[in-house]
């Protein structure tokens, strides 16, 4: 439906936004992600708690290890399931997603000792730390890691 008005360049993204807001599919793959999501959560926060309490690390090289279980949790079922349909070379998706994630576990690293600092316990800011940091690994994976070459 033609109104009249004029785009611009600088339209362009909010256009593109508003329609992939509006695919299904896209719904239907973010909540799957977050279904995957859920999974990771629940392994980093498991090993975080075990290497933390049990091992006695220090939440730095905790969190370090706690991701690299968990990303290798979501790495699979994220190509098996969310992005089924966008696999592209094993070894070459594996690391476009370890780069995303390695940026999340950069990101995640600094909410989780801004958190600790401000008083938090290091579970409950590793919880928090998670969530926060949840929508850039999701948009990082979605745009790159898993993109969809039509």
């Amino acid at each position: 439906m033609d109104d009249g008005t004029v785009t611009t360049g600088r339209d362009l993204p909010r256009g593109r936004v508003d329609a992939a807001l509006r695919r299904r599919a896209n719904w239907e793959q973010l909540v799957k992600f977050c279904v995957v999501g859920a999974t990771g959560y629940v392994v980093n926060l498991a090993v975080y708690t075990l290497l933390l309490e049990i091992v006695g690390l220090h939440y730095v090289p905790a969190a370090v290890g706690s991701f690299l279980v968990a990303v290798t949790n979501n790495y699979t079922w994220n190509r098996v399931w969310t992005f089924r349909g966008q696999r592209g070379h094993v070894v070459f998706q594996g690391l476009r997603f370890l780069v995303v994630s390695t940026s999340a576990l950069a990101a995640n690293l600094l909410v989780l000792y801004l958190l600790v600092q401000a008083g938090l316990g290091e579970v409950v800011a590793q919880a928090l730390a998670i969530m926060l940091v949840t929508p850039v690994n999701f948009i990082g994976n979605k745009l790159w890691s898993f993109r969809h070459r039509g």
